[in-house]
């Protein structure tokens, strides 16, 4: 039996609340960017002054983390269900945490031009 569902979480119900949280934080990035598209004629003048308002790198910033937190709760739970041996599955979820770790570095500097 798993005691303890992810290294973020200390539980279940924990990790269910990450998942929950983050969810409505990825919603709301794609209903106010989905809004953005419809209602500005995008260019590269519009949207370099959306990222250059320090609201949107912030709120960009958590969806980022967001997606990340997300799909590693996700994946966890996919390895776990599914990959019952024990080295396949470290190196599976090894892999993909250094992948989600890279992109959210990777974003960052994408971000705020580090």
């Amino acid at each position: 039996m798993v005691s303890s569902v992810t290294n973020l979480g200390r539980s279940g119900v924990y990790d269910w609340l990450i998942q929950r949280v983050t969810a409505y934080v990825l919603a709301l990035y794609t209903i106010f960017m989905l809004g953005f598209a419809l209602t500005t004629d995008v260019n590269y003048e519009s949207w370099s002054a959306l990222f250059g308002q320090t609201w949107f790198r912030i709120f960009s910033l958590l969806a980022l983390i967001s997606l990340g937190a997300h799909a590693w709760v996700g994946l966890w739970t996919v390895t776990t269900d599914y990959v019952k041996a024990m080295a396949p599955r470290f190196l599976i979820q090894a892999v993909c945490g250094l992948a989600m770790f890279v992109y959210i570095v990777w974003g960052v500097q994408i971000l705020w031009g580090l």
